[in-house]
């Protein structure tokens, strides 16, 4: 169940005359009370004689009695919305669950004589609305401070009491939702999605891949979008704001938005903090070998579900926010053939990417300025680069919807769940080519060089090792492995490690999934043409083992 309270008013009759109304689409059926604050209020929708006017009346009584002292928007609104797939209850299950939102509230405490007048209206089978005035018998306001999250927690109990859909709940740390009239008017122009989102989606774009503010401004503008920077006297920057410039009012204005009204994560002192410069660490330190930033990506996602089991939660929703600035500049990188997945897979774990818990930025910024680097650098020629990267970043997205769902963040862990599917469907599109070629390689391996990996499988993953070999994934498992030798890679020990990234009961294919493990741990090459033989390998004590980069 949902519960809506909107702004308050100062129009009791125009509320009523809507809800007794035929609707916007016409599609209010049987509108009738439910309940009244005493059980005797005036019902138009079932009594001939009564008139939506006397039921206004009767409702501001106290209103009137109170003069001066009434506030001037007296007027609570709250409609309370079933799920779709929940069963259709009574008028008397309404009555009783308007009640106790009115309780839980605190319009109209249980027992309380001088409570708020209210009344419920059902216009339709899934949902109520409740209608109160803001003045209590003693003439004085009604005490409905927090009233939004009283009314979720009281429609918790509802939903568990009631055996309803147990609706993911948020923390006020959502994005806003488009307006009806947002709505009507993207419709309208032909569009799926309103002027805000736009807008949203371009500044969250422009975040991930500007290096600081002056740049994150000029990225903006290069996009097209109108953009304000507001400043304080000092001439510090306070703000700023952005329009589309095809979205005008009635005067052929511009509709701006500031960031904080587009997401509150969107902010100027929020944005600044994450792109503020970095405190050097050692960790930060280049090592011996040059990595690619698509490596450096990489090898950070490959971190992230460790950093979340193990981190404190301010460090935690550190890596998560860099994880959502990943996942917002892929599309600007990606082949044409799954950007579309990409860039839905960025919208849903957008929500995923805010929770109550405060990050703490400096520790995830050398990922983020990896993730800076990729957008700059050259897209690898070698598919299998990308395939690794979207394989390690799906599973940090399932590792962040465990994070959120143990915290009971009911919306984030949703939107983690929604954004793995998308991401699912662009790492499949993404991995056929590569791994193709890389099968074909497999099926050429020698009889011997096959039995040598055979060898190698059942002994780093005895209690796998038969499924593995049944897989029709197998010959590019087996290819990998032969690579990882020719590179001098101890092959049985980085099967092992790509094996403990992660459990393998829930995948379609394990031998697909180590292929990708193995070659970013053995830290691969691009591989091989198809028509290349595969060397043989060296001597087992002249392997070396993998480089340890995973923190333990």
């Amino acid at each position: 169940m949902i519960a809506k309270i909107g702004k308050a008013g100062a129009n009791t009759h125009g509320v009523l005359r809507y809800l007794y109304g035929a609707g916007r689409a016409n599609e209010h059926t049987d509108p009738h009370l439910v309940a009244s604050w005493d059980g005797f209020a005036p019902d138009p929708g079932r009594d001939e004689a009564a008139t939506l006017a006397q039921l206004a009346t009767v409702l501001d009584l106290r209103v009137k009695q109170a003069g001066d002292r009434a506030p001037d928007k007296h007027v609570w609104h709250c409609s309370v919305r079933a799920a779709p797939e929940d069963r259709i209850l009574s008028d008397e299950d309404w009555a009783v669950i308007a009640r106790r939102v009115l309780n839980a509230t605190g319009i109209a405490p249980a027992g309380d004589p001088d409570a708020s007048r209210w009344v419920a209206v059902r216009h339709a089978d899934d949902h109520i609305h409740i209608v109160a005035t803001k003045v209590r018998g003693d003439l004085t306001p009604a005490r409905h401070w927090n009233d939004r999250p009283r009314a979720d927690k009281e429609l918790v109990a509802i939903e568990k009491e009631y055996g309803l859909r147990q609706v993911p709940r948020g923390d006020r740390t959502a994005a806003r939702r488009p307006t009806r009239a947002e709505q009507e008017k993207a419709r309208r122009t032909g569009r799926t999605v309103t002027a805000a989102e736009r807008l949203r989606t371009t500044v969250r774009t422009a975040v991930a891949a500007a290096t600081g503010t002056e740049e994150f401004f000029t990225i903006l503008r290069g996009t097209g979008v109108l953009v304000d920077v507001l400043h304080f006297p000092s001439g510090d920057i306070r703000g700023y704001k952005v329009a589309l410039p095809d979205d005008t009012n009635a005067k052929g204005e511009p509709i701006w938005f500031s960031g904080s009204t587009l997401a509150p994560d969107l902010s100027y002192p929020k944005i600044n903090e994450r792109l503020a410069p970095a405190r050097s660490t050692t960790a930060d330190q280049p090592s011996g070998r040059r990595r690619t930033a698509w490596q450096h990506v990489t090898d950070a996602a490959t971190r992230i579900p460790e950093i979340l089991a193990q981190a404190d939660d301010a460090t935690a929703q550190a890596h998560i926010t860099v994880l959502t600035e990943t996942l917002d500049a892929l599309p600007l990188v990606a082949p044409a053939d799954y950007k579309h997945q990409l860039a839905q897979a960025a919208t849903a774990f957008e929500r995923a990417s805010r929770s109550r818990v405060r990050a703490h930025h400096q520790q995830a910024q050398a990922t983020r300025r990896a993730v800076k680097a990729i957008v700059r650098e050259p897209a690898p020629k070698d598919g299998a680069v990308l395939a690794i990267l979207l394989d390690a970043i799906l599973l940090a997205v399932v590792a962040a919807q465990h994070w959120h769902h143990t915290r009971h963040h009911d919306q984030q862990a949703e939107a983690a769940r929604q954004a793995v599917e998308h991401l699912h469907a662009a790492y499949l599109a993404a991995a056929v080519q590569p791994l193709t070629m890389i099968h074909q390689r497999g099926l050429r391996l020698t009889a011997t060089v096959q039995q040598r990996q055979t060898a190698l499988v059942r002994q780093a993953l005895p209690d796998l090792a038969e499924q593995i070999l049944a897989e029709p994934g197998w010959p590019a498992l087996a290819a990998s492995l032969a690579d990882a030798e020719v590179a001098g890679r101890d092959a049985v020990a980085a099967l092992a490690e790509a094996a403990a990234q992660r459990e393998l009961g829930t995948t379609a294919s394990v031998s697909e999934v180590l292929v990708w493990r193995l070659r970013h741990l053995a830290d691969l090459a691009p591989q091989p043409a198809l028509g290349q033989p595969v060397s043989a390998p060296p001597q087992v004590q002249s392997a070396r083992p993998i480089q340890q980069r995973r923190t333990r």
